[in-house]
């Protein structure tokens, strides 16, 4: 069985001091404070994301899963991919259904897999090895908003951008995001993209609010994160989970809410600074979308909606995005 690559597609140094530059700028911002949502994903957030995945509420996944428990051979059998790319792909879990379908059709040869998080990379990677001997597994450690471009060329490849991920990319960044998962495609290669769709917005709180307080604690985490890898002062503790729906952006968005006075430090971004109470800190959107909206993003990008798949009640789609010639 071959080792599964682990690559840095920048110096890990690098990585330090662009987390410390964007924590500094974020956490500087006013009238609203952010930190970008990426840094969730210590292996802990990891995690606790995949625990919200199996939260009653949380009908993102099993919606998702569903549609693809229906679509997945058929699209293998109609795509032929050699080898398959995931974006933000977490525990690894989702590609397994892929590689199934891959493993029958004689197809596996080749997987490629980016996240943030080195650790639940490393983890990830392994598994998949062992679960399918003769895989060769390859883990980029990266940020998908900004390494696209670091992103080695495939033969015959398939992209997986799933779990409505792309949601957390502001709607007026998604045209330059497009032209860059574009740039990792040969001319015919596609990916699959899962988009959550524009619903009743009472669904949309419950799934972000929900009852055990699971979702709460993720975005707690990202004041984790800052902690362990700047060595932050943040409470968590010290902070309410705030999640809410525009109907105006048409994203949810999640902030934290400092209940009381505090002043934090972050040495490694070189800041500190006064949290009055009731203070929030912008940590995540997750844009909702429709099939309209897609095709007219989509312009000029140099991809093209071929298949629109959703499932009985429109609350998730897959789109499968070609790569022009």
């Amino acid at each position: 069985m071959p080792a599964p690559t682990l690559i840095h597609l920048r110096p890990e140094a690098d990585e330090q001091a662009e987390m410390a530059a964007e924590v500094r700028a974020g956490l500087s911002a006013q009238p609203l404070r952010r930190i970008p949502c990426k840094y969730f994903y210590d292996e802990r957030g990891s995690e606790l994301f995949d625990a919200i995945t199996r939260l009653p509420e949380y009908y993102l996944t099993r919606t998702e899963d569903k549609i693809l428990s229906a679509v997945v051979p058929s699209l293998i059998a109609a795509l032929q991919p050699r080898e398959l790319f995931e974006l933000g792909s977490g525990m690894g879990t989702k590609i397994r259904r892929f590689l199934d379908a891959m493993t029958r059709a004689k197809l596996l040869e080749r997987c490629v897999l980016l996240d943030i998080s080195a650790e639940t990379l490393a983890s990830s990677a392994r598994a998949l090895g062992e679960a399918y001997p003769g895989l060769a597994v390859t883990g980029l450690v990266g940020d998908f908003t900004r390494d696209l471009e670091r992103v080695p060329r495939g033969r015959g490849r398939l992209g997986l951008f799933l779990g409505s991920t792309i949601g957390n990319i502001e709607h007026d960044d998604l045209p330059d995001f497009l032209r860059g998962l574009r740039a990792t495609l040969a001319p015919g290669e596609a990916f699959l993209v899962g988009f959550d769709l524009l619903k009743d917005p009472a669904l949309l709180h419950a799934a972000y609010n929900d009852a055990r307080g699971v979702t709460a604690d993720f975005n707690r985490n990202i004041l984790r994160v800052l902690n362990a890898r700047l060595g932050a002062d943040f409470v968590p503790e010290a902070f309410e989970h705030v999640a809410r729906f525009d109907p105006e952006l048409s994203w949810i968005e999640m902030r934290l809410r400092s209940t009381r006075a505090q002043r934090v430090s972050v040495p490694g971004a070189g800041l500190a600074f006064e949290l009055a109470a009731g203070e929030e800190i912008h940590t995540e959107v997750s844009c909702k979308h429709t099939r309209a909206g897609v095709e007219a993003v989509l312009a000029g990008t140099g991809l093209v909606l071929e298949r629109w798949l959703t499932d009985a009640d429109g609350w998730f789609a897959l789109g499968l995005l070609r790569a022009r010639a």
